[in-house]
């Protein structure tokens, strides 16, 4: 299992049965391959699926079927299709439970910029606005830092932000922190890390949870 893996497999643990649950672009996507057997989640995309399933093995791909990020993936028994505008009325209405997204940096206050790098052509803010507004939870699954070792997790967000809105959760290859009204509290350390490597690769302020012990590896 590699890092990505690891998180994705992580975020997975925190869904529920019975949860309805839109997967990002990226990391999120690999959470529907991880999800405990014991648990019965309904996945759904913005472009109009729900009840998407695990990740197509070469043989079994269908080019009519994909993701909203265009990604092949498989659909369970009693799944169903609608068009972009039910499909993001759902998201709206409040009817998402859990969203899993991945992002470009997160601040101090549990803020994300996902969507726009200064001086590149996008094509717009997608989806992610909606789902950080409409879900009940907003969890982010993301690599601690970038590809030239900066922190993704920062005091000021210098990317443009997606929302306001806090996400509840950042899942990274080092940590998870809890987002709360007075910021991010560090509550559990990937295995083999150490407190002062997520220290030194955090630029943002952040609190130590009660339940969390300096140098041993918890669990949320």
């Amino acid at each position: 299992m590699n890092v990505k893996q690891y998180i994705a497999a992580r975020a997975a643990k925190e869904l529920k049965d019975g949860d309805i649950v839109n997967l990002g672009i990226g990391i999120p996507t690999l959470v529907a391959d991880y999800i405990p057997s014991d648990v019965k989640v309904f996945l759904h995309s913005e472009n109009g699926i729900l009840g998407v399933g695990p990740t197509p093995d070469l043989e079994h791909i269908d080019q009519n079927l994909v993701n909203a990020g265009k990604m092949p993936v498989t659909v369970l028994e009693g799944s169903s299709f609608f068009d972009s505008a039910s499909s993001f009325a759902m998201i709206r209405g409040g009817h998402v439970s859990v969203s899993i997204l991945g992002v470009l940096q997160i601040d101090a206050k549990g803020r994300i910029a996902n969507w726009a790098v200064p001086g590149k052509s996008v094509l717009g803010v997608g989806g992610a606005m909606d789902l950080l507004e409409g879900s009940k939870k907003v969890i982010v699954t993301t690599m601690h830092t970038n590809s030239q070792g900066e922190s993704k997790i920062v005091k000021e967000l210098t990317y443009p932000i997606t929302s306001e809105r806090k996400v509840d959760l950042i899942i990274t290859d080092l940590a998870v922190f809890a987002v709360k009204k007075d910021g991010l509290h560090l509550i559990e350390l990937s295995p083999g890390v150490s407190f002062e490597e997520v220290q030194q690769k955090t630029d943002a302020p952040f609190h130590i949870a009660e339940s969390f012990n300096k140098g041993k590896e918890v669990t949320a």
